[in-house]
């Protein structure tokens, strides 16, 4: 059976791990309250749904009617669009 060619090497090697930087580098951390602001958000609005849903529309609002729907959907949309945002 035939016996595969090697590659040949350029002979640049990096030689330290300090050669290689991370594509992260200069990219500010999100601030300490960020993820809990988003989490947050995410449940306060999937549970204004619930009250919508499970009180037929009595709560959260009444006056706005089908409209809390969008207000609980546009909650939840804000914190996971957080999300994209977090590093």
């Amino acid at each position: 059976m035939a016996e595969s060619k090697k590659r040949k090497k350029d002979g640049k090697e990096a030689s330290d791990d300090t050669e290689i930087t991370s594509w992260t580098d200069g990219i500010p951390l999100s601030p300490r309250w960020w993820a809990p602001l988003f989490i947050t958000l995410m449940v306060v609005g999937l549970v204004w749904l619930m009250v919508y849903y499970i009180t037929s529309g009595t709560y959260p609002i009444p006056a706005i009617g089908l409209w809390n729907l969008v207000v609980g959907l546009v909650i939840m949309l804000v914190g996971f669009l957080m999300t994209l945002r977090w590093r």
